[in-house]
């Protein structure tokens, strides 16, 4: 590293994205089709209204976007019932975590990142020189909440809390979460990551932690049109938050930091609702079906509640990986989490599924 650089980089390891497929088809010379379940994209591709909206806007490409993301906010603001002044906007989730960091923490203060969760919350504590604690999570696979009011320094100042957790897929049981905010003080920011939010609520009862952003508690809730919306390509990232954590983030946030072409697709993608309901359909179906083959091959599993599955192979994990990439199947390794023993697989088409199903048989013969 140049020596000119922050001697705090020294300790940042970058984000490893899964593999594109344009990647492996140049690495390994496949020319075959390959199947990417390693990145948690919508199998069934953007909202058609959302493509719809862009090729219609193409021609304004050359204009700056707006930087009050007007009718976006308003869009929002109106869905969730919630004030123009408490929604967060940002090139993907990940820059408002960042901007989150520089507003708040100075070198040296803590930043919590549960150890086998989303590596991005560690990136950025080392990022901005706090200190990162890494409470473990459940046995289960969620962020267990308990452990982290037993034992967070004094000096914390952020706590990410990814619910569903990537890359377990499991949700925090709710009852968990509004014992943890009854006891939590004032004096900390706490950060609900809801990525999978849609995927959760349609499968289970998920907890209100808009409540809170209601109440004035020092919460901020992240989603993102990456997942259910299929915009990942795109960069949305969104979030709720008081007015007075919103003033400060202002302060921090980059000029035009949400393109132009990303806030005319969000607001289309916003109103499909029959692209919603088919992308939870499929993801349902290929849930069941997949955990169900996974069972009659003896893989042990966590259950999700997400359009992913993480799934244990024990020492076979790096040879699995490696036999699936040959063969035109990219899932995703968990070495960066600090999990060796499992790979995150995408829920994809049942065609995708099935063929996912045969060559994991063959592998594992």
């Amino acid at each position: 590293m140049h020596p000119l650089a922050r001697w705090k980089l020294r300790s940042v390891k970058p984000y490893v994205p899964g593999k594109p497929i344009e990647e492996v088809a140049r690495e390994l010379g496949i020319k075959s089709q390959i199947y990417k379940l390693a990145s948690n994209e919508n199998p069934l591709g953007s909202s058609p209204k959302a493509k719809a909206a862009i090729i219609k806007a193409a021609d304004s490409m050359h204009l700056y976007p707006d930087d009050s993301f007007y009718a976006l906010k308003k869009k929002i603001a109106s869905r969730f019932n919630v004030q123009e002044n408490q929604i967060l906007f940002g090139n993907g989730s990940v820059e408002i975590m960042l901007q989150l960091a520089i507003a708040f923490v100075n070198p040296g203060e803590t930043i919590i990142a549960p150890k086998n969760t989303f590596i991005m919350y560690k990136v950025v504590g080392n990022t901005i020189g706090a200190s990162v604690f890494e409470p473990p999570i459940s046995e289960e696979g969620y962020v267990d909440l308990d452990i982290i009011l037993g034992s967070m320094p004094k000096d914390t100042k952020i706590i990410f809390i990814a619910n569903p957790n990537n890359p377990t897929g499991n949700i925090i049981p709710p009852d968990n979460i509004y014992r943890f905010m009854d006891k939590v003080g004032d004096d900390v920011i706490i950060v609900f990551d809801e990525a999978y939010y849609e995927y959760a609520s349609f499968f289970t009862d998920f907890p209100d932690t808009m409540q809170y952003v209601k109440e004035g508690r020092n919460v901020v809730i992240l989603r993102t049109f990456s997942k259910i919306y299929g915009l990942a390509g795109l960069r949305i990232g969104y979030g709720f938050t008081t007015p007075e954590i919103f003033e400060a983030i202002q302060k921090v946030r980059l000029p035009f930091n949400l393109n132009r072409m990303a806030q005319i697709a969000a607001i289309a993608a916003l109103d499909d609702k029959e692209h919603v309901e088919k992308s939870l359909k499929i993801t349902g179906e290929g849930l069941r079906f997949l955990t169900s083959e996974f069972k009659k091959m003896g893989l042990d599993y966590i259950p999700s509640y997400t359009n992913f599955i993480m799934v244990k192979f024990g020492e076979k994990t790096r040879v699995v990986y490696e036999e699936l990439l040959k063969r035109g199947i990219v899932v995703r390794p968990l070495d960066p989490y600090g999990i060796h023993d499992a790979l995150r697989i995408s829920i994809g088409t049942m065609e995708e599924n099935n063929k996912l199903v045969g060559i994991l048989k063959e592998i594992l013969k």
